[in-house]
Parts: C-alpha cells; structure tokens; sequence
C-alpha cells in the first residue's frame, strides 16, 4: 500500500510539473502575441523524441478572424540556410562536392575573383565576399526568376565586399548560389532535392517552397509592422524566388520541430559532420558566431553548444534553437515581420532545460 501512495504521489507531481510548464509556455506566447503585436504566432519545444508541447495564439487572416493554428503554413525566412546547409553536406559526405574547390568547377561561367577564389565553405560560413540586398527594392522584389541560376544573375557581376575567406558579412545571396551547386551536383531541381533528401526524410509534410502569388491550403496572410512600432498590417507579397535556398520556404510548427528532432537523430548527415557545422567559421563577429548554416549561440568555449538560426522577412519573424547535447529544440513562428521573438524562445529554452534537468 506505501509503495502504491509513493506512485500516486510521485505520478501527481509529475502532473502538476506538466501543468505548471504548460501554463508557463502558454504566458510566453500570450507575451509574444500581445505585447510583441505579432498578429498570429506558434511555439513549441520537443525534448528527445517527444514534442512536449506547442501552441498557437491569434489570426492567420485577421479580417476573417481565421484563427492561426498548429497546421498554418507560414515562412520560415532565414531558417532555410540551416536546412540548404544540411543538403550540401549530404552532397560532401557522398564525395560529389569538394568544400574547397572553387566554385567554377561546378558552376563553369561563375565570375572569377582575382585572387582567391569563391568556395562551398565560404558560401556556408558567409565568408564569399558577396554582398546582401543592395537595396529595399531587391528585398521587396516581385520579379519572377525561372530559376535559382538565372538569379545569381541579379549579383553575380558585382564586385566582392572582400577577398574570399578573409572576413564575414552575412548574406542571403550567398546561399542563393549554393543552391545552384546542389542543383548542378545533384542533377535535381533545388526543391526536388530538398523534398527527397531533407523534408521527406524528417516526415515534414507542410514544408516547401513558397511560390509568388499561390495561396496555399492553410496559409497565413502576410503581416509587418513599420520599423517595428505601431500595429501590424497586412503586408505586400514580394517575390522570393531569388533567395530560395536562403530564405524561401513555408512550413508549420509541428514540421519545424521535426526537423530539429530529425537534425538530433542525425537523420540527414552523420554526427561527424554536424559537429563540423558547430565549429565558428566566421572568422570574426565573437558574439555573432556562425558555423555552416548554423548560428552558435553559446560563447566560447562552447560556442556550438546551442545552435539555431533565425530568420526575419516580409511576413515572418522566427527563431530555432537546437541544443544536441540536451536533445532539445526550440522553435518561435510568426506571421508578421519586424517582432521581435528572440526572449520568447530564451524563455522557452530555458523552461525545456528545467525540464531536462528534472529528469536527469
């Protein structure tokens, strides 16, 4: 009978720890929503194998007052970059693509630099010399480009910020060329790839490529906030098929948080090659550390410990932390741009490590 009141107690703490978690997230995103002014936004942590929670709070279409839901298909913005970078190294752990040849070998009419030459590493590590956005016009483009190599052609001829490999400035475009050489290397299309080799293989059914001027079953609106003050409203659609490796994907909480279980399991490259990807290779920029596709967010000396990426356009303002160690994933999604979500997933991030240390 002891032994049988010591489960009955123990079983209700546990449940009351649930609880109080669940009831502490849930303040996070009525924060995020509320105070932030995102008008529609999802968050969610999984430990391990187990989604432990997500939740969703306010309106993919705030006219018809359509709620936002788990599966809202919305941006993702930058969270792509974390997804292409995978897809390379899969191509590098099959001995298709060299990190550090040039990458005229794969893309042959590619402008040559004077000196040294673009490689895959540069371009994952945003150590290539190409420049961002040059202006509010190219960010906010309703262009139509047939292909990811017919928009290089946008930056392609422009001179480099810096000789490759000797500094770092961030950049979508960047990545916008890698996913040319995961086109050329692989013989697919870039979304064909990404469907076969990344989205497939972690399940994410509600992920794929956001295509100028086609609404999708499920799919929020667009908000954004001007300079980040005032309310939200309803944003202009702008094209993104010039950055589509780097920052034109759709997905859902529940497939985000799939991939970040399917990084963890080493589902699309070896833990080897991960940790390679968790290694600073920026150069510069201390406290704005990044791998390959991958921000690292803990300061040396464990400076892979958290990694993640967020990602901010027309539309979206996201976030994903993985920490592998811990086997957590954390990921914030919102519908409006210029919100700033990065204390809601601190928060959450630390509400997930509580509760691994509970069950340590």
């Amino acid at each position: 009978m002891r032994h049988f009141v010591i489960g009955i107690l123990f079983l209700s703490s546990l449940m009351t720890a649930a609880q109080e978690s669940t009831a502490e997230a849930s303040v996070i995103l009525e924060s995020l929503v509320n105070e932030n002014m995102a008008v529609g936004g999802a968050i969610g942590y999984s430990i391990g194998d187990s989604i432990l929670w997500n939740s969703v709070r306010g309106y993919s279409d705030k006219k018809s007052q359509r709620p936002f839901e788990t599966h809202t298909k919305l941006r993702m913005a930058s969270i792509a970059k974390s997804m292409t970078a995978l897809a390379a190294m899969q191509l590098v752990e099959k001995g298709l693509l060299d990190l550090d040849t040039p990458i005229q070998t794969y893309i042959p009419d590619y402008p040559k630099h004077q000196k040294t030459q673009i490689t895959t590493r540069h371009l994952l590590s945003h150590t290539s010399g190409i420049a961002g956005y040059r202006d509010v016009k190219e960010t906010r483009t309703q262009t139509e480009y047939p292909s990811l190599y017919v928009a290089t052609g946008i930056f392609k001829d422009r001179d480099l910020l810096f000789e490759p490999g000797t500094k770092y400035t961030y950049t979508t475009y960047g990545y916008t060329v890698l996913g040319v050489i995961i086109e050329k290397v692989s013989g697919l299309t870039f979304e064909a790839y990404m469907q076969k080799n990344i989205w497939d293989k972690a399940e994410m059914r509600d992920t794929g490529v956001d295509q100028y001027g086609v609404q999708l079953e499920n799919e929020s609106k667009l908000y954004h906030r001007k300079r980040g003050k005032g309310k939200p409203k309803e944003g202009t659609e702008n094209n993104l098929s010039n950055r589509i490796p780097g920052g034109g994907l759709y997905t859902t909480i529940e497939d985000i948080l799939k991939f970040g279980k399917a990084v963890l399991n080493d589902v699309f490259v070896s833990r080897e090659t991960l940790d390679l990807m968790r290694q600073h290779h920026s150069l510069e920029k201390e406290r704005n550390s990044y791998g390959f596709g991958w921000f690292l967010y803990n300061p040396k000396p464990n400076e892979g410990a958290v990694i993640g990426h967020s990602g901010a356009q027309m539309g979206c303002s996201s976030l994903l932390f993985i920490v592998p160690e811990k086997e957590i994933v954390v990921a914030v999604l919102t519908n409006t741009s210029r919100v700033e979500v990065g204390p809601a997933a601190s928060q959450l991030l630390k509400l997930a490590s509580e509760k691994v240390v509970d069950t340590e």
